[in-house]
């Protein structure tokens, strides 16, 4: 699937607000770690790619009943979702000067029920002239995602026979339906999912 850039403008894939909060010091701080001897954007890239993966794990996974959705929070408290850790992620990126934005799946059980949607991003590089689609979720039996600039290594690809779908759209901001469930639920087991975009077209 080819991303489609919803706004024209890049710089708005650089931008800071609320959430995608990388004029806080800590992620300033963290991606000036991370950046550490490095020398190429996708070098940075990949860095910051794995630790959001490997170091913030999935509070699914991790059974960690706090609810993080702000990029400050989610690396200062090591935490997260998809959503979450999405955010993070892209504010790790555009901290560094490298386009990045957030994309989303809808994604279902094995028999097709209980559809919800999933968070990923993609970002651009120099010298790659596309968007290129990444999953921080993090790595599980079964779930094996990894950086990538040629063939996409996602957490779920999608099985359009269940009605599960790809949107194309790489968004510069996250959906508020996105942060208002994050933001509403008193802890992580209480997250209700949104199940799909509203108004958007699968890809």
């Amino acid at each position: 699937m080819e991303p489609i850039q919803e706004v024209p403008d890049l710089s708005a894939y650089l931008a800071a607000d609320d959430v995608i909060d990388h004029h806080d010091p800590l992620v300033r701080e963290t991606a000036a770690l991370l950046a550490e001897g490095l020398h190429e954007p996708h070098e940075y890239a990949e860095v910051a790619y794995e630790y959001v993966r490997d170091a913030i794990p999935h509070s699914f996974d991790s059974g960690d009943p706090r609810v993080s959705w702000r990029a400050s929070d989610v690396l200062e408290q090591r935490n997260g979702i998809c959503y979450a850790k999405s955010h993070a992620l892209t504010a790790l990126l555009r901290a560094r000067g490298i386009p990045a934005g957030l994309c989303y799946q809808r994604l279902t059980e094995d028999d097709g029920s209980d559809p919800a949607l999933h968070g990923l991003i993609a970002l651009r590089l120099p010298r790659v002239d596309r968007w290129i689609r990444l999953d921080p979720r993090g790595n599980r039996p079964g779930v094996d995602t990894r950086f990538s600039l040629t063939v996409e290594r996602l957490a779920f690809p999608v099985r359009p026979e269940l009605g599960e779908c790809d949107y194309p759209m790489v968004h510069a901001a996250p959906q508020p339906a996105v942060v208002a469930c994050l933001r509403a639920a008193p802890d992580s087991s209480g997250i209700v999912l949104p199940t799909e975009l509203s108004g958007a077209a699968a890809g």
